[in-house]
């Protein structure tokens, strides 16, 4: 019986085969393949018998079988009994061979079994097979590839076979026609002949150590006869290859003198190959074999074969290989081989073959040669010792080639030399020299991507030499002697700058070497190498290139490691001193980057190692050397301007440090004489070299400048050095600059003592004798802007030089006011049009510096520098304009910086200004300048007028020191110049003109005698206002000029408001318009203080701002308007509260401007609400109108007068004033808006209203919707958020309450919303709520039924209710509203009642009875055609249940879990879940019924199981609820733990893993079920959802899984297979998939 079930289990999965799917037939197969694991030997028959039986089964189907049958023969070869095998492999014989045709797949397949059963059997193999080989018949294809994949896979098996497959083979060549055929004939030649080489390699551990490469020999050669002479020269060329594939192997066991005849027309004919395939791998591997032989065998036909060899296979390697076909990779790697082959049998040939190639004109001729150099260089080292010069020699011409292919490959030459000893040769400075310069490349600049995408790039070359240099240094212990010194040389000259960074880092690696070799004190023979640089000359090099750190890959720190290394060569004193200061600056680079890098700082650290260095030195003759050798290199250092600029700062040093005067003359001399003064960085760093020099030589220094000057080169004849004759005018102005910037330099960095007494007799007469150009004794201004410049700079430094060097008063500078007039000068020529140079800026600069020194300057020179600059950069175009203009991004971004860089230099100059007279005279003097610029019209120039002004207040405040009380008499003009620019349009000047008047407060607080730190709370508070000024909301700009207003109406002395409030009229009539409404509204807020002030003028006011309102819409009209209103509603609040409902609806903006107005006194906005609330409860809410058009039906018209009280009360709460009111008629206000909102559902505006809204919706900004719901709504809305609780209707909003109260299917969602965020955020309003709420559950408007018991149901899922004595009240009300007509408010009022068990657990077992009746009742309602009332009754109960008395449920529990089962399964999801959430609730009371629940749980289980899979989330979560709930009732501790834990609502659940464990413990807890459970599962293979089809065979094939054996015979197999095999069927292949997996354990029950 078991037998017949096995193989009816396998038959069904094997007839499924013909499924399409893929997925399927690989389950198919997995489940054959299971089926195998537990009984192999049975399947594999079955298999036999299916397929012997089934002779017509389409071969793929037939494929899905084999395979599985070759599966289990492998994992199961071991088990295997002969029979079994002899079975299997007749069977795999047979199908092999069945057709003569080929088909592959199936034949494959069937031969796969075969070789896997080969493993262990065989000879069995080989006695079956074999009789498809029969002598003289051409054997069937798969034979042949059979016996080929059985001679690798058991290579000592198989190999006493070949010798008579070779003899049966033999004549069948001859019989081969098609190709095929002889395909499969070369790979059974090919594989046996590489099994036979491997046997005979392992000879020690083959079966048969007799066996001998003669045993083979002759068979071998007779079928390469064949192959050569006949199928090679086929026109199929897969064929071609297939023979040469198999040529390469077996030319190793052809008789030696037979392969050697052979040769003459083998090599020719494979050579021959190449031009007819393009892809040549297999042609290289089987020549390089071929060619392996014949050297095997010490062939001499090879010699004569040699020059046809190389001509061939040159060019292979010249093509280049494309690294995305491995196959030419591979290709050129076998090439390679057989050159390796040949060079080591006929050096002298290769060579003279390879080297005269290096010449070619082609590219990839030369790169190729070049490969095969290397190669043989490597791989024929012996062969190629004697000819190393050679070799050397013939590279030279290559050396000088330029391209980048070619260089790459000569650096890979390079490389293979250096590891065997050819840079030891003569000639092999030249490779190094080679390679050091493709080190030194530049990078290439971006371009467009070369057309050969195999070009390489100088970037690449430089990268590859870089690496091979570091390596040939750090690996090859050879090259040490060469590279070292040699290396040095290169070091210094400027061509090889690009490599100083793989240089500098292999010299001080071999350096360190040579130091652990005793080297130390001989690091640098220069008696035995006269071409290496000087200590000097290394000294200068390395520390220039480390002025620029991060340049070439972070050359600083390899040429200071190095110079550290060499500290020796260079001085033996500076041994200590380096070795503790080069590694600081080396740390130094590497903690910071090259944007984070001060320049500034780097350079001054380096020159004072420098100067350190010097001093360690301490040899003056050593000094001067290297003095001299710094200058001599400075020409090298034309191309790199900072570099150069760096080394004139060394020269100054080591001037500085020279003891020798002359030298110094005569190198500052020469300096002058040899410098390139038309570049800037030039002039700068020679104007720093003669500064820093004068630290210690300022006499020489002078000196040599003032001759220089009196000289004729400044002349414009011809002077008296002939090397300056041919210099322009414009050459001789940049030499001008130079000595001026000199003079600069000299009076910063000289030692003050010494320098102040020069400055106005030499250092300025010679400065401006180079500045002033006269013509016929008529003194001219020079047009040129670097001498103008550098006069400015120079002048700067030394008002710097004085500033610092001298206490205040102690120099007086008789030269200052001509020299701040020349500055004004320079100012003033500049155009106001733009901003093209930095004059302005530096002009600025100086000034700040000369105002402070001693004397002061002149009233009218102080006025006219101060409106000279004012009128020089407020006056300039804005810069967005500017950057408009520039096309270029980066002139754009100077010119930014430079705007800003003069902005600042101006607030400094005015602060130097400001400095002089800090009194309040002072102040106002210099806002007498500033004030027409702060009120001008145009926007830039008010923006950096108020930037500068904020900046002058904040100094006057942090610098003022009061000694006495003094009156601060302009404090209110200058309040009232600023504080309207709070509301400028301008953000920037909005920010500005707040810190303007904070600082003027704090001004005026500290001239009243609080201290300077004292810190006042109410100007503090003006900071905060800021941050509502950087966006231009009418708003918060109102707030902020209300709240600055107060500050200054609590801050500003009585004896300054009149003027403040003059000043502050004059302000309305500012051109800024924001700045005339800000005006506005601080003059409404100071007069506010005074509040008698407008009552007699009340009525002119009013006729003016209602006649404001209608000419124009300005803000500070409108608030005039809202002042005016108030006043009136306070004395005739009836007559304002009529006229205003009175106006058109909708409201024009101004009618909204006055009702807002009347909720600024709370008293008196309590009376208007109420005269509103009236208005809205004294009219129906809307009028029954038939519509004639459409029938019978009628449609909802609302009437006007509540609609007009409803738009008022929105408007008055809108107002924040209006919130003490709001709150104090809370309830009535809620309770007729809600039912406002109820009544006003669906309800439509008027005819006249329609069109009027739709008019005014297309004219400007449409208003507030008209629409009755809308505008309900929104008045509940902002009736909340003014009443206090915002909370509550930021909770509606973020729910959606709102849309779902407008909607009229959704409308009583929408009030559960409302009622659950007033219960969570408003309790204690409740009470009065609900009762003026009970008498609507009786209303006429069904409407408001529905509102009310929506909004009862929902405030019962509250505690607060309870807390506040309601429930009792709302419960019974609620259970009233079951018999209402409305279905709605029936099943709402189910909901109320299931909520007491959220809101009031504690309640539910004093009222138990009563509401599980309800809930009964509920679910046998008779009126519920779509099951809702059922459905809410269902998700009540669920509630309820956690909190009734055991008794009072007990009694109706079966009745409930019956009454809920047929949901489990039911259409409607939401039946779905509330079924299943009830029954995992009713578990609970479970215990007194104990076996009669437990047997409706078992008949629940699968169910629920199943529906873990359902398609919607909720129920999934039901089903895990309910089987958490279940498990403990289950009595099986595993299966309640599992439930428990894996069934957690946030944990995602692996079904099947999940699926297979609870089987596991239903069949260890419950193996009697299997058969129940395995039928209630079959009744869901009929489910309407996929997922669960799918389910319900998984869940049988793990219960079959883990069931014990004795139980087994439950279960109806015949009948479970049927239905499984039903199911195979299934259209969804995901389900066929399932039920293949199962079929395959079934294999556990049989």
């Amino acid at each position: 019986m078991t037998e017949s079930r096995i193989k009816r289990l396998a038959t069904t999965l094997m007839d499924a085969t013909t499924d399409k799917d893929l997925l399927v037939q690989e389950q198919i197969y997995n489940a054959l393949c299971y089926l195998g694991e537990s009984e192999p030997e049975e399947i594999l028959n079955s298999c036999d018998e299916y397929l012997r039986q089934h002779d017509k089964l389409a071969y793929p189907h037939r494929v899905i079988i084999l395979k599985a049958m070759e599966t289990v023969v492998k994992n199961n070869i071991a088990l295997l009994d002969k029979s079994t095998a002899k079975v299997v492999i007749f069977l795999a014989s047979n199908e092999m061979t069945k057709s003569k045709e080929v088909i592959r797949d199936w034949q494959q397949a069937a031969s796969s079994v075969l070789v896997a059963v080969g493993q262990r059997f065989i000879n069995k193999v080989m006695e079956e097979v074999l009789t498809k080989f029969q002598p003289g018949i051409l054997p069937h294809y798969f034979v042949m590839q059979t016996f080929a994949n059985l001679s690798v896979s058991n290579v000592f098996g198989m190999v006493p076979f070949l010798n008579s497959i070779l003899g049966t083979m033999l004549p069948m060549l001859a019989m081969a026609k098609q190709d095929h055929m002889k395909s499969v004939f070369c790979y059974a030649l090919q594989h046996f002949s590489e099994s036979i080489q491997e046997y005979l390699a392992n000879l020690d551990k083959a079966p048969d150590p007799t066996v001998r490469k003669d045993t083979f020999s002759n068979e071998i050669f007779s079928a390469y006869e064949v192959l050569f002479n006949s199928w090679l020269q086929h026109r199929e060329a897969k064929l071609r290859l297939a023979v040469v594939e198999a040529m390469g192997p077996m030319s190793y066991l052809m008789p030696s003198e037979k392969l050697e005849e052979q040769l003459p027309k083998l090599i020719p004919g494979i050579l021959a190959l190449y031009k007819k395939h393009t892809e040549a791998f297999y042609i290289s591997k089987s020549l390089c074999q071929i060619l392996e032989a014949s050297v095997n065998i010490g062939s001499r036909s090879l010699d004569v074969q040699l020059d046809s060899l190389l001509g061939t296979l040159h060019p292979q390697i010249c093509a280049p290989a494309d690294p995305s076909v491995p196959l030419t990779v591979k290709n050129h790697t076998e090439v390679l081989r057989c050159f390796t082959v040949l060079a080591c049998s006929f050096p002298d040939r290769v060579l003279a073959f390879l080297l005269p190639k290096l010449e070619s004109s082609n590219e990839r001729t030369r790169v190729g040669t070049l490969l095969i150099m290397r190669q043989i260089i490597n791989s024929a080292p012996s062969q190629m010792e004697i000819k190393k010069p050679f070799i050397i020699s013939s590279m030279k011409l290559t050396l000088q080639d330029s391209n980048n292919k070619v260089k790459r490959a000569v650096v890979q030459v390079i490389s293979a030399m250096a590891h065997h000893g050819y840079l030891e040769q003569p000639g092999g400075e030249a490779m190094m020299e080679f390679l050091v310069r493709q080190c030194a490349l530049p990078s290439d600049a971006p371009k467009k991507p070369p057309l050969d995408a195999d070009d390489l790039t100088s970037d690449s070359v430089q990268s590859i030499s870089v690496n091979t240099l570091f390596l040939l240094s750090t690996t090859v212990d050879r090259m040490n002697n060469v590279l070292w010194p040699y290396l040095l040389e290169y070091v210094t000259p400027i061509q090889f700058t690009n490599a100083l960074t793989p240089l500098c880092k292999s010299l001080m690696y071999l350096a360190m070497k040579k130091q652990e070799e005793g080297e130390n004190a001989s690091l640098i023979r220069y008696d035995l190498n006269a071409n290496l640089p000087s200590p000097y000359a290394l000294m200068t090099r390395l520390l220039v290139v480390s002025s620029q750190p991060y340049v070439g890959d972070c050359r600083g720190t390899a040429a200071l490691r190095l110079l550290n290394v060499l500290h020796y060569s260079v001085h033996p004193a500076l041994d200590q001193l380096w070795s503790k200061k080069v590694p600081l600056l080396v740390e130094h680079i590497e903690e910071n980057t090259e944007k984070s890098l001060s320049q500034k700082e780097w350079e001054e650290k380096l020159l004072l190692f420098l100067q350190e260095t010097l001093s360690a030195v301490s040899d003056n003759t050593w000094i001067c050397h290297f003095v001299t050798e710094m200058c001599r290199q400075l020409n090298s250092y034309n191309g790199f301007p900072l570099e150069k600029n760096f080394l004139y700062k060394c020269i100054g040093t080591t001037l500085g440090a020279c003891t020798s005067k002359d030298l110094v003359q005569k190198q500052l001399q020469e300096l002058l004489e040899t410098a390139r003064y038309h570049e800037k960085a030039e002039r700068e760093g020679l104007a720093s070299c003669f500064g820093i020099c004068a630290i210690n030589h300022l006499e020489e220094t002078l000196a040599k400048l003032e001759d220089f000057v009196r000289s004729d080169v400044l002349k414009k004849s011809v002077g008296l050095f002939s090397m300056f004759k041919d210099r322009s005018d414009n050459e001789v102005e940049k030499i001008k600059s130079t000595l001026i910037l000199c003079y600069g330099y000299v009076a910063v960095y000289a030692p003050k003592e010494l320098v102040l007494p020069r400055i106005e007799a030499d250092i300025l007469k010679n400065i401006f004798q180079c500045f002033n150009t006269k013509v016929l004794g008529i003194k001219v201004e020079t047009k040129d802007l670097t001498l103008k410049l550098c006069l400015i700079r120079s002048i700067c430094m030394i008002s710097q030089a004085i500033f610092n060097g001298v206490k205040h008063g102690d120099f007086i500078f008789s030269r200052k006011a001509e020299l701040v007039a020349q500055m004004v000068e320079f100012i003033k020529a500049e155009p106001l049009e733009a901003m093209r140079t930095p004059v302005r800026q530096r002009a600025m600069i100086t000034c700040t510096y000369l105002v402070g020194l001693e004397p002061h300057l002149s009233d009218p020179d102080r006025t006219e520098l101060i409106d000279t600059c004012l009128a020089s950069v407020l006056a300039l175009p804005p810069l967005e304009l500017v950057k408009e203009r520039e096309e270029n991004g980066d002139d754009a971004l100077h010119k930014e910086m430079l705007y800003g860089d003069t902005i600042s230099a101006l607030k400094d100059l005015l602060k130097s200004l400001l400095r002089r007279n800090m009194t309040p005279h002072g102040l106002q003097d210099m806002f007498a300048h500033l004030g027409p610029w702060i009120k001008s019209n145009k926007e830039h120039e008010r923006q950096r007028a108020v930037e500068v002004s904020a900046a002058l207040l904040d100094f006057y405040l942090t610098k003022l020191k009061v000694s006495t009380v003094i009156p601060f008499y302009n404090l209110g003009v200058l309040i009232a110049l600023f504080s309207p620019r709070c509301s400028d349009s301008l953000a920037s000047v909005r920010q500005h003109a707040v810190d303007c008047v904070y600082c003027l407060l704090y001004i005026q607080l500290c001239y009243e005698g609080f201290a300077q730190d004292h810190r006042d709370e109410m100007v503090e508070g003006l900071k905060a206002l800021k941050k509502g000024l950087e966006e231009p909301d009418f708003t918060v700009l109102f707030h902020a000029c209300n709240n600055i207003a107060m500050v200054i109406g609590k801050r500003v002395p009585p004896d300054q408001l009149m003027s403040l409030l003059l000043a502050m009229f004059e302000g309305l009539a500012d051109p800024d318009k924001n700045c005339s409404r800000a005006a506005t509204v601080m003059i409404n807020s100071l007069l506010k203080e005074r509040g008698g002030v407008l009552q007699e003028k009340v009525p002119d006011i009013m006729s003016i701002i209602h006649s404001k309102l209608e000419e124009v819409d300005e803000e500070h009209v409108r608030k005039a308007a809202q002042q005016t209103v108030y006043i009136l509603a306070s004395q005739h609040k009836s007559v304002v509260v009529s006229s205003l409902l009175g106006s058109s609806l909708p409201f024009d903006s101004h009618t909204c401007t006055m009702w807002r107005s009347l909720a600024t006194e709370p008293t008196l906005t309590s009376q208007i609400l109420e005269q509103l609330l009236d208005k809205v409860n004294g009219d129906v809410p809307y009028k029954e109108s038939k519509c004639f058009l459409l029938g019978s039906g009628s449609e909802r018209i609302a009437t006007p007068l509540p609609l007009a009280a409803t738009c008022a009360l929105y408007e008055i709460m809108s107002a924040p004033e209006s919130g003490a009111a709001v709150l104090g008629l809370y309830p009535p206000l809620f309770v007729t808006l809600l039912l406002r909102v109820s009544c006003t559902v669906g309800v439509q505006l008027p005819k006249n209203l329609q069109s009027r809204e739709t008019r005014s919706s297309s004219h400007g900004p449409a208003p507030r919707s008209l629409q009755p719901c809308s505008c309900a709504v929104e008045t509940l809305k902002v009736m909340l958020a003014r009443g206090g609780s915002e909370e509550v209707a930021r909770a509606v909003g973020s729910a959606g309450g709102w849309e779902l109260m407008a909607s009229p299917k959704r409308h009583h969602d929408g009030i559960a919303v409302l009622a659950g965020a007033m219960a969570r955020h408003a309790g204690p309003r409740l009470p009065l709520i609900v009762k003026n709420l009970i008498p609507t559950l009786s209303s006429v408007f069904e409407s408001q039924r529905i509102t009310t018991t929506a909004f009862f149901a929902e405030l019962l899922s509250s505690n607060v209710v309870n807390d506040l004595i309601l429930l009792e009240t709302m419960m019974d009300n609620v259970t009233a509203r079951q018999k209402d007509t409305c279905m709605l408010v029936r099943m709402l009022a189910l909901r109320g009642l299931g909520n007491i068990a959220s809101g009031s657990p504690e309640k539910v077992r004093k009222h138990g009875a009563k509401l599980l009746a309800s809930m009964v009742n509920g679910m046998d309602d008779k009126d519920d055609p779509h099951n809702l009332v059922a459905l809410e009754a269902m998700s009540s109960l669920s509630k309820l249940l956690d909190h009734v008395e055991e008794k009072d449920i007990q009694s109706m529990l079966l009745h409930i879990a019956i009454r809920i089962r047929p949901f489990f399964d039911s259409e409607q999801s939401d039946l779905r879940q509330s079924s299943i959430v009830l029954f995992g609730n009713l578990t609970k009371f479970s215990e007194g019924n104990c076996e009669v629940f437990f047997e409706q749980i078992l008949n629940g289980l699968v169910t629920l199981l199943l529906h873990l899979q359902d398609p919607k989330p909720e129920v999934v979560k039901a089903c895990k609820f309910a089987l958490r709930m279940c498990g403990p009732n289950m009595g099986c501790e595993g299966l309640c733990d599992m439930f428990l834990n894996h069934l957690r609502e946030d944990r995602s659940l692996h079904y099947g893993e999940f699926m297979n464990n609870v089987c596991k413990h239903l069949m260890q807890s419950y193996p009697e079920m299997l058969n129940r459970l395995i039928l209630t599962n079959l009744f869901y293979f009929k489910s309407n959802w996929a997922d669960i089809r799918a389910a319900a065979p998984m869940f049988i094939g793990f219960l079959v899984l883990h069931v014990d054996e004795d139980h087994c015979q439950q279960v109806d197999l015949d009948h479970l297979i049927s239905a499984l095999n039903l199911l195979l069927k299934d259209p969804v292949p995901a389900v066929r998939v399932k039920v293949a997996e199962t079929l395959g354990r079934l294999v556990r029950i049989l």
